[in-house]
């Protein structure tokens, strides 16, 4: 059982996460890119008797709403859950265009400490980008954490272009410099696999940290020695099947599992993919857990 005075901090921490996003999403809401509120806004599933807590960390364009199946499987095993919101998702491109990927960790940190106040272990988990945040935080704060689940990390894309967004990035600050902006190209077509969810233009400058983020974290994986779980569609379209199986293998813990999920998308935690995924999930987490 948590203590009324716990439970006061728990909500009010959940509160200012919430009024943080509803004031970003009325100052950036573009029509026909911003979502409704109920895909963006950050949540909490909990129970005083839950014996475990999960941060759960959703994509790159994508939201919180991403993970909400997720979310609802882990909670519905015995886990209180908190979907953090990323700076810049469940707003609109123009937003997470200016944007960086520390903005996103100081965004998951204040998640933990929602989680917290549970009194219970905590468990980093994320999908996609999500999941790249899930392997830096158990790199950076390897003490705060039971376990690392890590479904789709970006590391190694599967698209020549993605190759180009650098020098892509270069081309639009010369612009910039030289009062050229005409001349920029911000953001590139996306074509998502939850278009409900997920935005359809891509910042270029957000794709970037994205790669800055998996080239902090690929350096370091060796650093990370709590139990982990490593998962990977193996068609998967956007990011390439090898990136999971290089990621468990440089990982630095001995207690490690890797999964691989057949799925030709590379959205797979939700839908029937999904319940894989969960499955698996469980699996891993009935070790650690007693759930």
């Amino acid at each position: 059982m948590i203590g009324n005075s716990n439970r006061s901090d728990t909500q009010g921490l959940v509160e200012k996460e919430i009024s943080l996003f509803e004031e970003e999403h009325e100052k950036f809401f573009v029509a026909g890119e911003t979502k409704p509120k109920d895909i963006g806004r950050p949540f909490l599933l909990h129970r005083p008797e839950d014996h475990s807590s999960v941060l759960l960390i959703h994509g790159f364009m994508a939201a919180p709403y991403e993970v909400r199946e997720w979310a609802e499987h882990l909670f519905s095993h015995g886990h209180s859950v908190f979907a953090p919101r990323l700076p810049g998702h469940g707003t609109s491109a123009d937003d997470l265009e200016k944007r960086s990927f520390p903005e996103w960790v100081n965004a998951v940190e204040r998640g933990y400490s929602i989680l917290q106040t549970l009194g219970k272990p905590v468990i980093v988990a994320g999908f996609s980008t999500g999941a790249g945040i899930a392997l830096h935080q158990a790199i950076c704060h390897p003490h705060q954490y039971k376990a690392v689940i890590s479904i789709s990390a970006p590391m190694k894309f599967k698209s020549l272009s993605s190759y180009l967004t650098g020098v892509l990035e270069k081309w639009n600050r010369l612009c910039h410099l030289k009062e050229l902006g005409r001349f920029q190209k911000k953001f590139a077509v996306n074509h998502p696999d939850n278009p409900e969810i997920n935005y359809r233009r891509c910042p270029i400058h957000g794709f970037n940290q994205v790669k800055h983020l998996m080239r902090n974290v690929h350096r370091r994986l060796p650093e990370i020695s709590i139990p982990a779980l490593i998962v990977q569609g193996n068609r998967d379209p956007k990011v390439s099947p090898k990136a999971g199986r290089m990621i468990f293998e440089r990982l630095g813990s001995v207690d490690k599992r890797y999964v691989e999920i057949d799925h030709h998308e590379h959205g797979i935690v939700r839908g029937r993919p999904g319940q894989l995924v969960f499955s698996a999930v469980q699996d891993f987490l009935s070790r650690y857990t007693g759930s």
